[in-house]
């Protein structure tokens, strides 16, 4: 099917080729209407080198993704993977969780305790009170210093609105969500106040979750959930279920609060004070609580506590031209965020507890100025993060509470300051150029409580720099046509969760800290062609190679020179992160948008994505871990008058056992099992569709029917199977 889809997107290509335009003095106008935030400031993506994929407010409205997580995926372009209802990891282009960026409204989320595993932090976004965001492929560490090595998910929350007369600009929407396959009901408001000098936006969502059902076709019955723990008479008793494919225990609730005021006192000058909350209730981790040890399920209860986020930042943005810039943002953050892990072995009456508190500070500085016939972009930034981590065990028969080991070193600091200057100009009207560099200072600092754990080290420290930068150009050789290459890098420096994490990564596996970590250091290079006859056809085809050298990648080690200790009463082999590989990824991206009539058209998008790495043990390479399997969608669209109407279908393709990472092939419980019993993930492919109407100029009707055909599936690397046949009825209305 992947080989069958490419030759597809080329022979479909072929008749774009032959559609030639005219050259002009000016830039293409059908290109030049898709405005993007790089380099910070607003600019024509047909002057940038990279690819990015842009999510509108009208594609959020109109698609309306139960998570962020979903939103991102709804691309066709980001593969996201779930351990639980309550998460979804975002991979790009072979890249995921602590070496891909969330930034929100210019602030980065990563922080010191994001992990090489699975992350659930993108789901603290909340989609409804998204206005824009963009997915920047490749390395963003010019902008953004270090984890920006796969790309950067950009988020812009709804903005305050002036008034542009005496009168007060009043705008606001209500919006009411249900979905069968999880019971979902979810619940949005916002409203924006502006007169000329002062604005407010306020923003609020409650969304609950029922355990999610799985589809009934295809996929193995080791998918489905026979039996759960369940605590009857102070005794865990395994219960059957009596619908197998209800997963029990994926049920959540999240809560997002979104509130903005922002004062223009002139022309030249605004100021602006965000506050933005994300919280989930307590979220069952369904990946751990379908593990068997002996024969029988092996924990009682695997949960993430409260996931909490709170973020205050503050802006003020100049834009009146002096001798050092035309215009200057500075912006200043503060973040709070909290997590937790919970967890108890079936007939153990201890509850094993680690919590975890981070602040960050973010102190940006930017700004833009002409020089000669381009622009120049330069800043400087600050980050700052304290961790705080303890342990604790409860019996919960007797209530007794004592310390445990935590799982990060507690009061482990992370920081970096960086300088950096990129440069655009338009050396013809049909070449760009887009060039820059970046210097990072980066500094570590962390102390082992041997309290419970006899560490064989006391304390770890990295200082290091890093000088990072990107060389792009972009030849628009005729109307319509777009050719672009760059050659990037991008870094990424050991954070609290490489050089400190203690904890179990799979059943008999336990991750110690190494404390002698270095910095891992990435090339990117890439082509890419557009191709655009406005109104008719757009094709865009991608290509790239990254490499990284020094990669970070778990390797059995050594603990006190054991290379096996007890750890939860049970002997588990050694494992640390070292600098032990060589990685590379390689791909394309495609996508073809095609219109019939001015109201019906068709789009399609292609991913193909590959990668190795090192295994220093047999010295050969093996497959990457994040590295997806070709996944691809295709959509026809229908928009006339109040209606608007879409059939899709998403596609995977399957991953054998010998393309599997090794972590990926020891994880035997969420994975079909092949002809020879091994671990596997099997192709899958949902058919969709989705109807809006609209009831009045202040009300809109959605209506959609995912996977119509209730097939079993689940995702690659995914712990969650993925919703059955899933009915869904949302109701918007607006001022």
């Amino acid at each position: 099917m992947k080989r069958n889809l490419i030759i597809l997107c080329q022979f479909a290509a072929l008749p774009i080729f032959a559609q030639t335009g005219s050259s002009r003095d000016t830039l293409p106008k059908e290109l030049e209407e898709v405005v993007v935030s790089f380099n910070k400031w607003e600019q024509n993506l047909n002057e940038v080198p990279n690819k990015i994929s842009k999510i509108t407010r009208t594609d959020i409205v109109r698609n309306n993704p139960q998570t962020s997580a979903d939103m991102l995926a709804q691309t066709g372009s980001v593969f996201v993977q779930k351990s639980q209802l309550g998460g979804g990891s975002p991979m790009i282009r072979g890249f995921a969780t602590n070496r891909v960026l969330l930034v929100v409204d210019g602030i980065r989320m990563n922080n010191a305790i994001y992990r090489s595993g699975n992350l659930q932090n993108v789901i603290s976004i909340d989609a409804l009170s998204t206005e824009t965001a963009e997915v920047i492929f490749g390395p963003g560490s010019l902008l953004y210093g270090s984890d920006a090595i796969g790309g950067v998910m950009d988020f812009h929350t709804l903005s305050p609105r002036f008034s542009k007369s005496d009168k007060w600009l009043t705008r606001g929407s209500a919006f009411a969500r249900y979905s069968t396959a999880n019971k979902e009901q979810t619940y949005h408001a916002d409203l924006t106040l502006g007169s000329r000098k002062w604005s407010l936006v306020s923003s609020f969502t409650y969304s609950a979750f029922g355990d999610q059902r799985m589809g009934k076709h295809g996929g193995q019955d080791n998918y489905l959930r026979p039996e759960y723990v369940e605590r009857i008479n102070d005794q865990d008793v395994i219960v059957k279920n009596n619908d197998p494919r209800i997963q029990r225990y994926t049920g959540y609730d999240q809560t997002n609060f979104l509130q903005k005021v922002a004062f223009r006192p002139s022309d030249q000058l605004s100021l602006q004070y965000s506050f933005i909350y994300g919280g989930t209730g307590t979220t069952p981790r369904y990946d751990r609580l379908i593990q068997y040890r002996n024969g029988a399920l092996r924990f009682a209860e695997w949960n993430y506590g409260p996931m909490l986020w709170r973020m205050h930042s503050l802006q003020v943005i100049h834009q009146k031209k002096n001798g050092l810039y035309d215009e200057s943002k500075l912006l200043v953050g503060y973040q709070d965020y909290e997590e937790s892990r919970i967890d108890r072995t079936r007939n153990r009456t201890a509850r094993n507890r680690q919590e975890e508190k981070v602040d960050a500070i973010n102190i940006n500085w930017d700004a833009n100025k002409k020089a000669g016939k381009g622009v120049l972009y330069y800043g400087l930034e600050y980050v700052y993060n304290k961790v705080g981590s303890t342990g604790s065990v409860t019996d919960i028969r007797t209530g007794d509470q004592a310390p445990a080991a935590s799982r990060y070193p507690d009061g482990s600091t992370w920081r970096s300051a960086a300088l950096y200057g990129s440069y655009k100009v338009n050396l013809h009207e049909k070449l760009s150029l887009n060039t820059g560099l970046r210097y990072s200072y980066n500094q570590l600092k962390a102390s082992f409580d041997k309290t419970f754990v006899p560490f064989p080290y006391d304390a770890a420290n990295i200082n290091e720099g890093a000088l990072t930068g990107s060389f792009g150009l972009v030849y628009r050789p005729a109307e319509g046509w777009n050719i672009n290459g760059n050659i990037s890098t991008g870094y990424r420096m050991p954070n609290i969760d490489d050089i400190g994490k203690l904890f179990e990564n799979a059943p008999g596996i336990i991750t110690v800290p190494n404390p002698n970590l270095q910095s891992e250091y990435a090339w990117n290079f890439e082509l890419g062609l557009v191709r655009e006859v406005k109104g008719k056809v757009r094709f865009e085809l991608n290509g790239f190679h990254t490499i990284l050298d020094n990669a970070i990648v778990r390797r059995p080690g050594s603990f006190n020179g054991e290379d096996s200790i007890f750890f939860d009463g049970n002997l588990s082999r050694v494992e640390s992160l070292q600098n032990a590989a060589k990685a590379t990824v390689w791909g394309m991206q495609a996508s073809l948008e095609y219109y019939f009539t001015p109201a019906l058209r068709f789009r399609t998008l292609a991913n193909w994505i590959t990668g190795k790495e090192t295994d220093d043990l047999k010295d050969e390479q093996v497959p990457l871990r994040h590295a997806p399997p070709f996944y691809g969608s295709s959509f026809l669209r229908w928009v006339k008058g109040k209606w608007d109407a879409e059939f899709s279908a998403v596609y995977n393709a399957e991953v054998s056992n010998e393309n599997l990472a090794p972590s990926e092939q020891a994880k035997t419980d969420i994975y079909a099992k092949d002809a020879n019993g091994k671990p596997y993930a099997p192709s899958w492919y949902t058919f969709n569709t989705r109807v809006s109407y609209k009831l009045n100029r202040h009300a809109q009707l959605t209506a959609a029917w995912e996977n119509m055909t209730d097939q079993r599936y689940r995702a690659y690397s995914s712990g969650m199977v993925a919703p059955g046949s899933n009915l869904i009825i949302a109701l918007r209305a607006q001022l």
